[in-house]
């Protein structure tokens, strides 16, 4: 935190001028004073936004190595486990040290973000609304960034201290992490309430945060903060009033008539018109061609592209993954999908996966002219064929820029889409008994998949169904839930949640170490995998932050 303490003391005297939307370049150098004038505090803003984006391809915001390797998911990829080592111990949960520069550096970066969104509401509160009429609004916006990468933090590490806009810089080397798990999603409902009360429904610029957004991730934190955990990570139980806040703050988005889930699912993760799309509550904003070196690019998702068309083949769908898109009369395969590896001229499957997954002998990004083959992966011997496709942009697009020797794209990346919500508030139903109430919503996101069929009609027996309870199923609590979990998988795959998922559902040591079990006959590695319960739920505290503040910080359990 000492890093920080120093950075929020320069941010404070040298700060990006005001004048500049969401998308220019910001310019100039400015005094404390001069910050503190009315007309440069969304300068300020804007220098909190820009955070968002000023992440690098070894501490991704997208937490592709800690939400999705760390799960059943995907394997690590690149050249070897050698290549970048740390997410290789993440993934397996052996050999993890304290001392990984790439979580330190995770932690810096959120860290960092976080003092910005303190220095603005800082100046913000000192001026008047009658001085600067959109006071409120960009409170609410520095309310809203601060509690995200809050989120971030929490899903990874654990156990965070938490600094706001009005303690003392000096201050920040004394405060400890040891909110109870509770507390801490508290902290983050807060802040999320606090931007929903201050945000207008609708606002002028596209990527700045409304009340909707506000209200979509504050469902998500009541959720998470629903399920209690103990200090070794145990789930203890499941809190009915933080999933009452759940349906609440949902339905403020179900029932906006301002956001729906796409016709196609493809439009999610395609570039150009269908960006911030109808589905999206609220999407980093990427550019190229700004007066910056290398444009506003997803520097956070570059590994991702297959070798043979750049760089550098990490984040690999595992075979688990492909085979859990398998459908049996057009349900998932609850019990049995993992018996036999999945196979296009045999198996049906959830149309979901061909938007998911890169197959060899399949259109990569839905270009029958750019056809996935095996040579494109850069070790399958170690991670398979297959290669994750959300993320990524079809060459020819305009997006797609060389930054050698990596390409990196401009295609926005959501952080919240409404799908999301459908899902949270049908578990929410389901975890309080109502699971009848949840069918529809499930059904809803099936439905949507089931009519995304336009930009893979190349793919083979794909037979996706509705749950009819008394035809195809029993709609009980226990087969609700399973049904919900499964939808999760499928619908947000290779997107860096399922293992924050896992854990929040206190079924992580479960999951994985049947995972490691049956996929050690795949990846030669994973005999050296496993998942010891309260501990790999989180990922230690790095330990270059226990020291700079004289170790008042508690280790995570376990560690």
């Amino acid at each position: 935190m000492k890093k920080i303490k120093y950075i929020a003391a320069i941010f404070a005297t040298a700060i990006i001028a005001s004048g500049c939307s969401l998308d220019e370049t910001p310019q100039g150098i400015l005094s404390e004073e001069q910050v503190k004038n009315p007309q440069q505090a969304d300068g300020l803003v804007t220098a909190a936004y820009s955070s968002l984006g000023n992440d690098h391809y070894d501490t991704p915001f997208s937490l592709w190595p800690y939400g999705t390797i760390r799960s059943d998911d995907a394997y690590k990829g690149g050249g070897d486990i050698n290549d970048i080592a740390a997410f290789h111990f993440y993934e397996i949960n052996t050999g993890t040290m304290t001392d990984f520069g790439e979580a330190d550096g995770l932690w810096f970066l959120c860290y960092k973000s976080i003092s910005r969104a303190n220095t603005a509401l800082s100046v913000l509160k000192s001026v008047s609304e009658s001085d600067f009429a959109l006071k409120n609004t960009r409170m609410g916006e520095m309310y809203f960034l601060r509690g995200h990468f809050y989120f971030m933090l929490k899903v990874v590490f654990g156990h965070i201290p938490f600094v706001d806009e009005d303690l003392p810089i000096d201050e920040y080397d004394n405060v400890p992490n040891t909110l109870s798990n509770d507390e801490q999603w508290a902290w983050i409902a807060e802040d999320f309430k606090k931007a929903y009360d201050l945000l207008p429904e609708n606002q002028s610029e596209i990527g700045r945060a409304n009340k909707y957004a506000a209200a979509a991730y504050l469902s998500k934190a009541y959720l998470y903060k629903a399920y209690r955990q103990d200090e070794k990570n145990n789930v203890t139980g499941i809190d009915t009033n933080d999933l009452g806040e759940v349906l609440k703050y949902t339905e403020v988005v179900l029932s906006s008539g301002k956001y729906g889930l796409e016709s196609d699912f493809a439009y999610n993760f395609l570039p150009g018109s269908s960006e911030n799309g109808k589905e999206s509550l609220i999407s980093v904003q990427y550019s190229k061609d700004d007066g910056t070196m290398f444009g506003r690019l997803n520097w956070g998702d570059v590994l991702s592209l297959p070798q043979g068309l750049g760089c550098c083949d990490f984040h690999k769908p595992s075979q688990n993954l492909v085979n859990a898109f398998k459908t049996d009369k057009g349900l998932p395969m609850f019990d049995n999908f993992d018996d036999a590896n999945y196979s296009a001229d045999r198996d049906a499957s959830d149309p979901r996966l061909f938007h998911t997954v890169a197959l060899p002998d399949f259109p990569f990004k839905y270009n029958p002219d750019l056809i996935y083959v095996n040579e494109w992966n850069r070790n399958p011997n170690v991670y398979g064929y297959y290669a994750s496709l959300k993320e990524n942009v079809d060459p020819s697009c305009d997006c797609f820029v060389n930054i050698d020797p990596f390409y990196g794209n401009t295609k926005n990346r959501a952080l919240i889409r409404y799908a999301d919500v459908v899902l949270f508030r049908a578990e929410a139903l389901i975890e309080l008994g109502r699971q009848g109430e949840a069918l529809p919503l499930i059904n809803q996101i099936r439905e949507r998949a089931q009519k995304s069929v336009d930009y893979v009609s190349y793919a083979p027996n794909l037979n996706i169904s509705l749950y009819i309870p008394g035809t195809n199923c029993t709609w009980n609590q226990d087969f609700a839930r399973q049904a919900l979990r499964w939808e999760r998988r499928l619908e947000f795959a290779m997107e860096g949640s399922r293992f924050f998922d896992l854990v929040r559902w206190g079924i992580a040591a479960n999951v994985m170490s049947d995972f490691f079990k049956t996929e050690s006959n795949r990846i030669s590695y994973y005999k050296n995998a496993q998942f010891t319960k309260n501990k790999n739920e989180y990922i230690p505290i790095p330990q270059k932050q226990i020291n700079y503040v004289g170790g008042i910080y508690k280790q995570n359990a376990g560690w």
